[in-house]
């Protein structure tokens, strides 16, 4: 096969996987603390072909990054539901280790634990933060102190991380920090009766995947040319008798 059938063929998958990436950005529009992804092409030499196929190089998806925005704060009178106004993540404790969110829905579980809508407990500043009276009513305060009626329940942890794009997605709005050390906010914003909005443009996304698919369609008819054209004339020449 030759090297221009290659690039063909892994431009075709680029633009696949991106369609997939931007299909998830616009099913996640409504989930509130949802963070899109942006992801360049670059070209990967296949050192493999040595100098039989020169031109034989793959069309590449790059690194993802996060893309870290805010997004509009919408609010709903709901205790429970908390935003943070700025830079910040909430801690998630999961069975693989700390997570992180901007997602702030939070609800109580059987043992009146704060969790997320997925049951994962959020941590606070001392562990686990846990409102034991029914009748208290709850509120939490801008850093993030949590009160159950006259009954200080605990302070949510708000971290930060040096460079959040780098940050990776994992399920849904938890995210994972790799090997970024995480720093605790001294004086978060944290907004209640409030949930962040996702930050994804519908409008950006639509013109996103129309490009995208107007280049995928481009890549196939070139395939097809050069699969059907250029290589079918240049056996039906090769294989004339002199």
């Amino acid at each position: 096969m030759a090297g221009s059938h290659y690039i063909a063929l892994s431009g075709l998958r680029a633009r696949a996987d991106e369609l997939d990436r931007i299909a998830t950005d616009i099913a996640n529009i409504g989930t509130a603390g949802y963070k899109g992804e942006r992801q360049a092409r670059v070209v990967a030499e296949r050192a493999q072909f040595e100098r039989t196929l020169d031109t034989a190089i793959d069309t590449s998806l790059g690194d993802v990054r996060l893309d870290v925005r805010d997004g509009a704060l919408a609010s709903t009178g709901r205790p429970l539901d908390l935003a943070i106004d700025g830079d910040g993540f909430f801690v998630v404790e999961t069975a693989d280790g700390d997570r992180y969110t901007r997602n702030g829905h939070f609800t109580l579980d059987a043992d009146r634990r704060l969790v997320t809508e997925d049951g994962y407990a959020v941590k606070g500043v001392d562990g686990p933060i846990v409102v034991g009276d029914r009748e208290g009513e709850l509120n939490v305060d801008a850093d993030g102190t949590v009160w159950n009626g006259v009954t200080r329940a605990g302070r949510l942890a708000v971290i930060a991380f040096a460079d959040p794009a780098r940050m990776t997605r994992e399920q849904g709005t938890l995210l994972g920090a790799g090997d970024q050390p995480a720093v605790a906010v001294a004086a978060p914003a944290v907004r209640a009766g409030t949930l962040e909005q996702s930050n994804v443009s519908i409008a950006d996304r639509l013109a996103a995947i129309t490009s995208v698919s107007r280049g995928f369609e481009a890549l196939q008819k070139s395939i097809s040319m050069l699969m059907n054209d250029v290589d079918g004339k240049a056996i039906e020449q090769l294989g004339r008798r002199v």
